[in-house]
């Protein structure tokens, strides 16, 4: 079994949870309101652009330069791809550029990248593969189980096609690929460490479905606060 088939197994209830929640089921049916896939697309636009700077910053920790290049390449192609995917999102939904410049993150969001950086705060490559691992990961399994599905928005059939592309597979199977061999040389005690870093982030991209369906706000935003 490889290391990657146990970090499945480990978040095998989040990982069903995610796949089955009223937000990506949504999509897929094609009846989730546009208004709170919007609201998705401008948290998704906002975690996008660290987690570019997550792949920068792991590439610069890796020893192994075809590592770095791997890294930079991937951060290059899966930011680009994603992001010019959200534009266009983001005119079908009327979003301006000052809104985008403008948008603060939800607390989940905000907590979610928080925890990317602290990956590469252990000055261990396989943290922050780890933790970036589930968001590659889950997408794609969104891709394969659901790419054939037709939902009437036309928007939600980009979203899933985006996902179902070869080109995201490939990436992703890159990232598993990559963290299995970074921890060959591991003991038990090393690889819970990394594992962690990727329970954590999955249950983070279940938060992340939730916060996106729920209108998530910080709590002095909201209208009646309970002391």
């Amino acid at each position: 079994m490889k290391f990657t088939d146990e970090l499945r197994m480990a978040t095998k209830v989040s990982w069903e949870k995610s796949l089955q929640h009223p937000f990506v089921q949504g999509i897929v049916k094609g009846d989730l309101p546009l208004e709170t896939f919007k609201n998705y697309i401008l948290q998704d636009i906002d975690y996008l652009n660290h987690y570019a700077k997550i792949h920068a910053l792991a590439a610069a920790q890796a020893e192994d330069f075809s590592i770095t290049a791997l890294l930079a390449e991937t951060a290059r192609n899966t930011a680009q791809a994603e992001l010019t995917v959200h534009e266009q999102h983001a005119k079908i939904l009327n979003i301006s550029q000052e809104e985008v410049e403008n948008f603060k993150p939800a607390p989940t969001a905000y907590a979610y990248t928080s925890h990317l950086y602290r990956s590469t705060m252990q000055g261990n490559l396989a943290y922050v593969i780890a933790a970036m691992l589930p968001c590659y990961w889950l997408y794609a399994d969104i891709g394969k189980q659901f790419g054939d599905a037709n939902p009437e928005q036309e928007i939600y059939r980009n979203w899933l096609s985006t996902y179902a592309s070869d080109w995201f597979q490939e990436a992703t199977a890159t990232q598993i690929d990559l963290l299995n061999s970074l921890v060959v040389d591991m003991n038990e005690k090393e690889k819970e460490k990394v594992k962690e870093q990727f329970v954590i982030a999955k249950e983070y991209e279940l938060a992340f479905w939730e916060m996106s369906y729920t209108f998530e706000t910080w709590l002095s935003e909201k209208e009646e606060v309970i002391l």
